[in-house]
């Protein structure tokens, strides 16, 4: 079997700055601006951001849920904290938080595009 590490997730998007903007305020990413694109340092992992423009072929966001890429998942201490601060800065959820089984809480919200990101705890106890 190969070896592999995760090295970025790639997105695209009709506005990079605002949904670099978004990523860095709501989720606290650090934003390195590169060649053609935007990059977000997110929780250990890269998130390039390549622009959008009219006429370049690429389709619109389809409506959740489809089939294909569902949603990427961030893990949080203190789920109902970061809900709580999240809630207070106008992110929409599309899930509250709630206990998924004992040990872990989930909840769901709406990024750019319509990117569906999940928000999770899991207790080391139930691990």
């Amino acid at each position: 079997m190969p070896i592999v590490t995760w090295d970025h997730v790639h997105l695209r998007s009709p506005d990079p700055e605002a949904t670099a903007a978004w990523l860095e305020d709501i989720l606290g990413g650090e934003i390195v601006r590169g060649p053609r694109r935007i990059d977000v340092k997110l929780g250990g992992a890269n998130i390039f951001i390549a622009p959008v423009t009219e006429g370049d072929g690429v389709n619109g966001p389809p409506v959740t849920p489809y089939q294909g890429l569902d949603h990427f998942g961030l893990a949080v201490k203190d789920i109902d904290a970061v809900a709580a601060e999240l809630k207070a800065k106008g992110v929409e959820f599309t899930r509250e938080p709630t206990t998924l089984r004992p040990g872990v809480r989930i909840c769901f919200i709406r990024g750019p595009q319509g990117i569906s990101i999940e928000l999770l705890e899991r207790d080391q106890r139930y691990t």
